[in-house]
């Protein structure tokens, strides 16, 4: 009776195995199909829930699909107020600084007008790409772009530039004259002046020596940071040992690309090359204790440009935006009413 069993056991041993397989092969397939079933209804969902989404997929799987590839260029800017009666206002800053330098000046500006300040090329938000947008030219094409991505040229505008952002304005001001009603230059640089400054003869002394590395305006220790708010600044603000530490904090990750624009600069004279173009009304703000530009170059401008109106300012250095931000929004104000005035009395 022990040798039927033992025949049988075998037997026994594999039905139970099939069965094993079966469920195994049952699962494969659920598993398989549920595979396939996850991008179909994903599919159908996008399509009826999201076609967009799809149509960005699709766009997307083509441009990977045939080797193209794409860039994104990034403006970042601050705005109040939308465009109204007056002219709107769009502010440069200067070397090395950035949009929210403009602060001090929007405090004492109306709430009703619409100001908008842009990070120029390379600096704080707005995108750094190559060497070619760093120069004047190309920051003025940049700014031009802007201009137009926020359709700011809609009606023309006011625009207003300090330092390297007064020389961008004053060449933008020469290439677009229909863009603008009016422009306003705080201390530009980018002429040739006839009284080097003290900053220029400090430049002119390590481009000799082939030492570019202790620039003023670039500093990299809080001494140094100290030293170019003197140089800047005719007022001497008393600041903190851990405030100027955490300005060079702030700054030292971006000092090479400052560097390269101060040395890679190819024309240091674009607003001298381009001020007989200029035909908006244009005002000139300078500090008269300037140590980066020297005043004389109000002068020149003031010959250049006809019906330039110059604002001089006492007891004043470069930073006039930081030093009298009052007086550098009452004279903007002034200025653009002025000139809105006698536009309303010619068409009288």
């Amino acid at each position: 009776m022990s040798l039927p069993l033992s025949e049988e056991t075998p037997v026994l041993l594999s039905v139970t195995q099939r069965r094993e397989m079966d469920l195994d092969l049952v699962n494969m397939f659920l598993i398989a199909g549920g595979t396939l079933a996850i991008p179909i209804l994903a599919f159908i969902a996008s399509f009826l829930l999201w076609p967009a989404a799809l149509i960005k997929v699709y766009y997307w799987y083509w441009r990977r699909t045939l080797g193209l590839q794409g860039s994104i260029y990034r403006f970042c800017y601050s705005y109040r107020g939308k465009p109204g009666t007056r002219p709107s206002i769009l502010m440069l800053h200067g070397f090395s600084a950035h949009k929210d330098m403009w602060l001090t000046v929007v405090k004492y500006l109306p709430k009703h007008l619409h100001l908008v300040c842009v990070d120029m090329p390379g600096h704080e938000g707005t995108s750094r790409t190559c060497a070619e947008d760093y120069s004047i030219e190309g920051q003025v094409q940049r700014i031009h772009q802007f201009v137009e991505c926020i359709r700011l040229n809609k009606k023309p505008f006011h625009l207003v530039g300090t330092s390297m952002g007064g020389n961008v304005a004053g060449v933008y001001a020469a290439r677009y004259p229909s863009d603008l009603c009016s422009a306003s230059l705080i201390c530009p640089a980018g002429l040739q002046i006839p009284n080097e400054s003290k900053f220029v003869k400090q430049l002119h002394q390590l481009q000799a020596t082939q030492n570019m590395s202790g620039i003023p305006l670039i500093p990299s220790t809080p001494e140094e940071m100290e030293d170019m708010l003197k140089l800047c600044s005719y007022v001497r603000f008393k600041v903190p040992q851990q405030i100027l530490q955490g300005l060079v904090d702030v700054r030292i990750p971006h000092n090479d690309f400052y560097r390269e624009e101060i040395v890679g600069e190819k024309s240091r004279h674009s607003l001298q090359e381009n001020m007989h173009l200029i035909i908006v009304p244009l005002q000139v703000i300078w500090g008269k204790q300037d140590q980066v530009v020297d005043v004389s170059g109000a002068t020149v401008l003031a010959s250049g440009v006809r019906g330039c109106r110059v604002d001089l300012l006492e007891n004043c250095g470069h930073s006039v935006v930081m030093e009298r931000p009052r007086k550098t929004a009452k004279l903007i104000l002034e200025f653009l009413i002025a000139q809105q005035d006698s536009s309303s009395k010619k068409i009288s």
